[in-house]
């Protein structure tokens, strides 16, 4: 059963790299009812989300495949015995360029030049000697937290463009790409250091306890005014009131956002960010490239085939109790996605 919106768009490649006998289900426009129908017979479950009861409904399901990094939406506690649950990526590259757009939008004010001309006012330092200058990249100081797949492409990129990097993470002993060449990886413990020396301050974390509201207000006034901040981690890792204070009174020069503390249909957050000149906002999109999810359809095929052989399957976080010896080929449902209004049927 395919329940993910974004990759149902890859449903033919989906298809045609996974022979065998599979139903193909596109569940995206289904009701809650008609999905909890379904669920006993499902082997296969890629989506983002799987509630606990739904889980629990799910009884033969052996592989749920997020679609994505972050599995805290899966209910993992109420799978049944044997599900193994696997994560993709692939994200990296597109997130990265969304930063270093962001910091170029940012440093250049080119939302503000756009709403002024868009009014019918030229707002550039020729017409107006108090506008700040804008600034270019090369000699700034960007400071990662976080240096996986997302910090690592990051500072790819802005040692490319002449930006000097520095990171931390959990494990600073951990491998990172031999190209990279960051001024200095450093534990945890020397947040404080990084984000005393960076211009720039990327967060790239995953949200877990630790990192739930990891940039308050100390964090805030340790970068200082003009400091630029870029989440595309996930909203709560900073805490909102610090940071609409810290934007607001200029105590830090701005920030983009594309993740929030709420999400779809409620407002992304309960503070008026959108009033602000100094803050740059999207909707959780710094991934979603056709590069991302054909790249995620593609692993996503694979490991299915991979579980039908019997082969251990790729980025796997949690396994099942019986994954490691029940990998016989899919007898019910199994993957994925056939086109609206297209019947679903056994393929061999």
């Amino acid at each position: 059963m395919l329940n993910h919106r974004i990759l149902s768009r890859f449903h033919e490649p989906l298809r045609a790299r996974t022979e065998g006998s599979h139903d193909w289900l596109d569940a995206c426009d289904w009701d809650a009812t008609r999905i909890a129908e379904a669920l006993p017979d499902i082997e296969v479950y890629v989506g983002s989300r799987l509630s606990a009861e739904d889980a629990r409904r799910a009884a033969r399901l052996r592989l749920v495949h997020v679609v994505g990094a972050g599995y805290d939406g899966i209910a993992l506690d109420a799978l049944a015995p044997g599900a193994t649950v696997a994560t993709t990526h692939h994200h990296g590259r597109s997130i990265a360029e969304h930063v270093l757009m962001s910091v170029l939008m940012l440093s250049r004010d080119v939302l503000g030049a756009d709403r002024a001309l868009r009014a019918g006012r030229w707002r550039n330092v020729a017409v107006d000697p108090g506008l700040a200058f804008g600034r270019t990249l090369p000699g700034r100081r960007v400071g990662v937290i976080g240096f996986g797949e997302t910090g690592t492409e990051v500072a790819r990129l802005c040692q490319a463009v002449g930006l000097s990097v520095r990171a931390v993470r959990r494990d600073p002993s951990a491998p990172f790409p031999a190209a990279l060449r960051p001024d200095w990886v450093g534990g945890n413990d020397r947040l404080p250091d990084l984000l005393a020396e960076s211009d720039i301050v990327v967060v790239t974390v995953p949200l877990n306890p630790a990192t739930r509201g990891l940039i308050g207000p100390d964090e805030l006034a340790a970068m200082g005014p003009g400091t630029l901040l870029v989440n595309v981690a996930r909203g709560p890792v900073v805490q909102e009131e610090p940071l609409y204070e810290a934007l607001r009174s200029g105590a830090i020069g701005g920030a983009a956002l594309d993740v929030w503390w709420s999400g779809p249909p409620q407002a992304p957050s309960r503070l008026p960010f959108h009033e602000l000149p100094n803050v740059l906002m999207t909707p959780h999109h710094s991934g979603h490239t056709f590069d991302t999810f054909a790249a995620r359809a593609a692993e996503i095929a694979d490991n299915i085939g991979r579980l039908g052989r019997g082969e251990p399957l790729s980025g796997v976080v949690h396994a099942g109790d019986r994954a490691a010896g029940d990998h016989g080929h899919p007898t019910g449902h199994s993957t994925v996605s056939s086109p609206a209004g297209s019947p679903a049927s056994p393929r061999s």
